[in-house]
């Protein structure tokens, strides 16, 4: 969704063409990776979303004035009022690129937070944030006034026919239904890109997939939606729910959700756009003579904007992004599964982890996706954001096991191994490693302290109660005042009890 669009609603003419050209852009993609030469150098990249706080760490609805304020490219806004998001520029893993990587966040949180002082007002990088209410999302007010932000809630709304239904359980129980995409906005994420080469994407997506539980259960950072104690990673089952175009009968007839994490092992990258363009429909119909877009770049590569709009709207937690690029065109593997947060050195080490075991992993002979089947990867999945570091996941070999004693004894240095093939400075590992690992001992992670923080402040007071509501700000407070610290969370003191 980073392509700004012109109109709110499009009419069935405009729906037709699209569609029309959707399929063409699909043939000439197919045509084009057969032919042309990509660009293939390994780069990566790094999204991260954040969310914006007052004085008393409830969200501020002001990330238009924060980005006038800090006026850099570098920095747009989200979905919500209350979000903005950060870009890193294009870079390497080797050598120090990841240490390169960590600083270039901490530079720019400390940028923006410099920024959004001047108004009150603080940057925090968490997976959802604890103090958001549902009275908050009940309100207009919620969204930033931007066009493809309202075409994209008028689209979901209008697909589904219905409300926005949320319902999830663990501790506390919540369901809602909103009028719009609201709840979309609670969840914020650290996207991270990798540059591969057309023949080798789909070993570098198949290993993705196979490794997601593992991801999600160790970084998991979004335990409170709302106020209610949910999954340790809840912001996976509320995307899902929040972006769903499926009436309950479309569910019951297998209808595939737009927030996917797939059903098959692929062979090519192409088979990610042809399953988007067979399975789902359009949302955001515009074409390219409307977004007046060429249909090449000035070296001659395609722009194919009408399947990059689709792909857009289409949310695989891996998903696969083509780029005419400046020189040449690439494709990348955009991660989509890790929470923002919880500071720059636990995201570094997040990294680390993601590009040292997907180095590894291609390269094995017998690889890991060939000896677990898909529905594994996708169970596991589900039980790492649901139980979060204490997560039971399921690897060739091991049979089930905690995801803890996955990484210590297999995972951990199978990405040391990873790293030392992409060339990575060996003190650069030994520091992200060693973070990760010690995450894996202490079994603490951002949602293990915040699930901890909110027992000592509020014990078992119920959800909506002046107590909970009072604990959830200082929460976030104490979390916004660790994170400024900079030091890994498997290291955060829990607050004293009361």
């Amino acid at each position: 969704m980073g392509e700004a669009v012109g109109s709110v609603r499009y009419t069935p003419r405009e729906r037709t063409l699209y569609r029309r050209k959707l399929q063409e852009n699909l043939e000439t993609f197919d045509t084009y990776l057969q032919k042309a030469d990509f660009e293939s150098k390994g780069t990566i990249g790094l999204e991260l979303e954040l969310n914006l706080i007052d004085a008393d760490g409830a969200p501020s609805l002001r990330n238009v004035e924060i980005m006038d304020a800090v006026d850099d490219a570098d920095v747009q806004s989200e979905i919500g009022a209350y979000n903005v998001e950060l870009n890193m520029p294009v870079s390497r893993v080797r050598d120090a690129g990841l240490k390169r990587l960590e600083h270039g966040i901490d530079e720019r949180l400390r940028k923006l937070r410099t920024a959004a002082q001047s108004l009150d007002v603080a940057p925090v990088s968490i997976g959802t944030l604890p103090t958001v209410t549902t009275e908050l999302l009940e309100d207009e007010s919620w969204i930033t006034p931007e066009n493809r932000y309202r075409a994209l809630s008028t689209a979901v709304v209008e697909a589904r026919g219905e409300y926005v239904g949320i319902d999830l359980s663990r501790e506390d129980h919540y369901a809602h239904e909103f009028a719009d995409l609201a709840p979309e906005s609670t969840c914020t994420s650290m996207q991270l890109h990798l540059q591969v080469a057309p023949n080798r994407f789909a070993d570098a997506w198949n290993a993705s997939q196979a490794i997601a539980g593992v991801q999600i259960a160790m970084a998991a950072n979004s335990p409170l939606f709302l106020g209610h104690r949910l999954w340790h990673e809840s912001r996976i089952p509320i995307f899902a729910q929040s972006i769903d175009t499926r009436t309950p009968e479309l569910v019951h007839q297998g209808v595939r959700p737009r927030v996917w994490f797939g059903e098959r092992w692929i062979t090519s990258v192409f088979d990610l756009f042809e399953e988007n363009v067979q399975y789902f429909p359009p949302l955001l119909p515009e074409t390219r003579e409307a977004s007046g877009r060429p249909i090449l770049t000035e070296n001659g590569t395609p722009y194919l904007h009408e399947l990059n709009l689709h792909n857009g709207t289409v949310w695989r937690w891996n998903r696969p992004i083509y780029s005419p690029g400046k020189r040449s065109a690439h494709v990348r593997l955009e991660n989509r599964i890790l929470p923002a947060g919880p500071t720059p050195v636990d995201m570094a080490a997040d990294a680390a982890f993601y590009y040292g075991l997907i180095a590894y992993l291609v390269r094995e002979n017998r690889p890991v996706w060939s000896r677990m089947t898909f529905t594994e990867a996708q169970e596991n999945f589900e039980n790492g954001a649901r139980d979060g570091i204490g997560a039971r996941l399921t690897w060739p070999r091991y049979g089930t096991l905690d995801v803890t004693e996955l990484v210590l004894e297999t995972l951990a240095p199978q990405a040391r191994a990873g790293l030392e093939e992409l060339e990575v400075d060996e003190d650069v590992i030994d520091e992200y490693i060693g973070i990760y690992e010690a995450r894996a001992r202490t079994g603490r992670n951002g949602a293990w302290w915040q699930r901890k923080a909110l027992d000592a402040l509020a014990g078992r007071s119920p959800v909506g109660s002046d107590e909970r509501n009072r604990a959830l700000r200082t929460l976030t407070l104490r979390y916004a005042e660790n994170q400024r610290s900079g030091d890994p969370v498997h290291t955060w003191e829990v607050p004293a009890q009361g």
